[in-house]
C-alpha cells in the first residue's frame, strides 16, 4: 500500500475537471491539501487556503511544480461574518470570477472530556465547523443557482452518526455540517447545484500524528484494516464534483474502511 505523499507525488493527470474553478478551503495540509492536489491534476484551477500563508504558498508551488494551476488565499474561517464574505470574494477574484466548486473542509478539532472543553475551543468548533459553511454557502451558491450549475462538497466525519465517550462537541458539529449538505440540496439542487458529504473514518493526518498509534487501534479491526489516507477521501471528492456524480444530491459518501458499517466477529 502506497503511502499518502507516495500517491500524491506520482498522481495521474486527466482532464475531466477542465475548466472547473475550485476553492478548498483549509488546504494547506491533511485532506484538504491532498483535495487541491487531487482536482488540480485532473485539471481543475484550485484556490488553496488557510491561516498560513507561506503553507499554503508552499502547497500551491507543488501544484504548479506538477503541472497543475493553483491560486492561494490566506483565511481565517473562525472570522466573523462579514469577514468571510470578504473572503469569499477574494476567493471567485482569484479565479477569474466564478466559482464552481467549494469545497468546504476546513475544521478544528479538539477532542475532550465536555467538562473539560475550554470555551475558546468551543467556540472555535462553531465557528470554523458550522459557522463558515454557512456563510461561505450562502455567500457563493446564489451564483451557482443563477447559471444553473455548481456543486458544494462538506468534509463531514464518520463521528456525525455515533455515540463517543469524548468529543461531544466536535461530533456534532460535524453532524451539523450534514445535516445542512441535506438542505442546501432541497434549497439550491433545483437550481442546479449538487449538494454532498463525505465523510472520512480515522485518518492519518499532519495534525494527528502523534495519535498514530490510536489510530491504528481504532481502524485494526474495520475491513480495510487500517487508517484512512487524505487521498482516499480526495478521490472521492473529485468523483463527487466531476460529471460522473450528476445525479447524486444531499448524500453522505462515507470514506471510513468500513467503520460505520460493518463488524467483524
Amino acid at each position: 500500500m502506497q503511502s499518502n505523499d507516495e500517491v500524491l507525488s506520482t498522481l495521474p493527470r486527466d482532464g475531466r475537471l477542465v475548466g472547473r474553478t475550485v476553492w478548498v478551503t483549509g488546504s494547506t495540509s491533511g485532506i484538504g491539501e491532498a483535495t487541491a492536489h487531487v482536482l488540480a491534476a485532473s485539471g481543475a484551477t484550485v484556490v488553496v487556503s488557510g491561516r498560513d500563508g507561506a503553507r499554503a504558498e508552499a502547497v500551491a508551488t507543488a501544484i504548479t511544480d506538477a503541472g497543475g494551476t493553483a491560486a492561494t488565499l490566506v483565511a481565517d474561517l473562525a472570522a466573523p461574518p462579514e469577514q468571510l464574505r470578504a473572503t469569499a470574494a477574494r476567493a471567485v477574484d482569484l479565479l477569474g470570477g466564478r466559482l464552481d466548486v467549494l469545497v468546504a473542509n476546513a475544521g478544528v478539532y479538539p477532542v475532550s472530556a465536555t467538562e473539560a472543553l475550554p470555551d475558546a475551543d468551543l467556540e472555535a468548533m462553531l465557528a470554523v465547523n458550522v459557522r463558515a459553511p454557512h456563510v461561505l454557502v450562502g455567500a457563493l451558491a446564489p451564483a451557482m443557482a443563477e447559471r444553473g450549475d455548481g456543486v458544494v462538497v462538506g468534509i463531514g466525519s464518520w463521528m456525525a452518526r455515533v455515540g463517543s465517550p469524548f468529543g461531544a462537541m466536535y461530533t456534532a458539529t460535524k453532524a451539523a455540517l450534514e445535516q445542512l449538505v441535506r438542505s442546501w440540496s432541497a434549497e439550491y439542487g433545483p437550481r442546479g447545484v449538487r449538494v454532498n458529504t463525505v465523510a472520512p473514518g480515522a485518518t492519518a493526518t499532519p495534525g494527528n500524528a502523534d495519535a498514530a498509534a490510536v489510530l491504528e487501534a481504532m481502524t485494526a479491526s474495520t475491513v480495510a484494516g487500517r487508517p484512512v489516507r487524505p487521498v482516499d477521501v480526495a478521490f472521492a471528492v473529485r468523483w463527487l464534483v466531476s460529471d460522473e456524480a450528476a445525479f447524486v444530491h444531499g448524500t453522505t459518501l462515507d470514506v471510513d474502511g468500513g467503520m460505520t458499517a460493518t463488524r467483524l466477529g
